[in-house]
């Protein structure tokens, strides 16, 4: 009687770990699916960024410099991207997407800030239209980037809950990384004064 017992919780505690298991793997693979639509978001911003470059290109003759870091931020973020989305459990790549992206908004600010400056471009057609599209993604990256947060949290709470957590360290499951991508004007601290 008492081997059936012990091999009633056995054969209980085996099924439990395979259960959990299986919910860790759905999970992780539900990351994958949530990045996945980043990157789609992600590539369709890049694919518009070299657009928006010619664009430019011939009103802003002596802004060359500009043009040129955007082109290389905007190679850096797609790199990133594509180390990401080969694995987007991996906290580094995600990291490294992250600080590329934030790059890559700061350029293009500093580019649309100095289009400012050329009231031809900025009754551009293409011009206008393409920053609608950038505009368009950018809230689009938003909305895939919360829910890839939201299963990010998901996957690794159940990582760090007691008991699934035996199982995720036994079996090698690693917490994921959130993507967190800040402008830089929103980390900066405004200022107040009340001198007149």
């Amino acid at each position: 009687m008492t081997l059936l017992i012990v091999s009633a919780i056995v054969v209980f505690v085996i099924f439990y770990a395979i259960t959990i298991y299986n919910r860790l793997v759905s999970q992780r693979n539900g990351v994958k699916n949530a990045f996945s639509q980043i990157d789609v978001q992600l590539t369709r911003r890049y694919d518009l960024i070299p657009n928006l470059v010619e664009t430019v290109k011939g009103y802003m003759k002596h802004e060359r410099q500009t043009l040129e870091e955007v082109i290389q931020a905007r190679d850096a973020a797609a790199s990133g991207l594509k180390a990401a989305a080969s694995d987007p459990s991996d906290p580094a790549a995600i990291k490294n997407l992250a600080a590329a992206e934030m790059t890559l908004g700061g350029t293009l600010g500093r580019l649309f800030a100095l289009a400012e400056a050329y009231p031809d471009l900025k009754a551009n057609q293409n011009m206008m239209k393409l920053q609608d599209e950038l505009s368009g993604t950018e809230t689009q990256v938003a909305a895939s980037r919360q829910a890839f947060n939201a299963t990010v949290l998901r996957y690794n709470n159940t990582c760090e809950s007691f008991p699934s957590n035996l199982v995720a360290g036994r079996f090698g499951f690693r917490l994921a990384e959130f993507l967190e991508i800040e402008s830089e004007q929103k980390r900066e601290v405004p200022t107040v004064s009340f001198d007149q």
